[in-house]
């Protein structure tokens, strides 16, 4: 995919969200440069899951505008891979390992033409990529938690976007899952990539990203770690005097 032609993956101009008649976002201005690799952090109804999915369309602000390398994100939609929150997927549905990441050809392809070959084996090098090529033929229902979400990731994957948005992917796997999961991320990026990363862990913040977005309803703070990941805004965005303990 040819890269993008301006240094800014994602532009948000005054954002609002709610939710009957209560704000969910509240005039929210966000700049996200290109290759980053950001953690979007904050309380429980902070509005993070929300954010997602209005830079991607799937919920309707009642004000605001988004912009995706300055275009409407309806015209960047094959530049944009998307991971939802795990508890939002219907794991029961009957469909393999295998089949589950092919479906992230159908963006390239189409609704018509049917995946092929060339997209069969991507999709096997997007799970031997995350370690699950030998559970290809296996029932997601069957699959632990963090076999789930690495299925969902090497989807994205098999996409190969300009920008990754994903929803708590380290939500409810082990360690070795997460650790798999941040080495693939910071790959990405050094190739160039963009990712958005709704986040809860706050330890780990310094460790894992490059680059940290603090919400509550409204933007608090938004840039490199090493210089807003502080007390200051942490105290901020969840309401208490705020301190973390973390490896810098």
């Amino acid at each position: 995919m040819a890269p993008a032609s301006t240094s800014n993956a994602i532009q948000v101009d005054d954002l609002t969200v709610a939710y009957d008649f209560k704000p969910v976002l509240w005039d929210i201005d966000l700049v996200i440069p290109e290759g980053v690799l950001m953690a979007i952090v904050g309380p429980n109804g902070a509005g993070k899951s929300t954010l997602i999915k209005s830079i991607l369309g799937i919920i309707k602000p009642i004000a605001g505008s988004v912009k995706v390398f300055g275009r409407p994100y309806s015209e960047q939609v094959s530049k944009v891979a998307y991971v939802p929150q795990k508890g939002s997927v219907d794991w029961d549905f009957p469909t393999t390992a295998l089949d589950v990441v092919m479906m992230g050809t159908y963006g390239s392809l189409g609704w018509i033409r049917r995946p092929g070959q060339k997209e069969k084996k991507r999709s096997l090098e997007a799970l031997e990529k995350v370690g699950m090529l030998a559970f290809k033929n296996r029932q997601i229902s069957q699959l632990s938690g963090g076999q789930q979400q690495r299925i969902f990731l090497a989807r994205a994957l098999v996409q190969d976007a300009l920008i990754y948005l994903m929803d708590e992917p380290f939500q409810g796997v082990d360690a070795t899952t997460e650790r798999a999961i941040i080495n693939i991320l910071k790959e990405l990026r050094k190739s160039g990539k963009t990712l958005i990363v709704v986040h809860h862990d706050l330890q780990t913040v310094p460790e894992y990203f490059d680059w940290v977005t603090f919400l509550n309803v409204k933007s608090i703070a938004s840039g490199p770690v090493k210089d807003i990941f502080n007390d200051d805004n942490l105290t901020k965005t969840y309401g208490i005097n705020y301190k973390v303990a973390v490896n810098k």
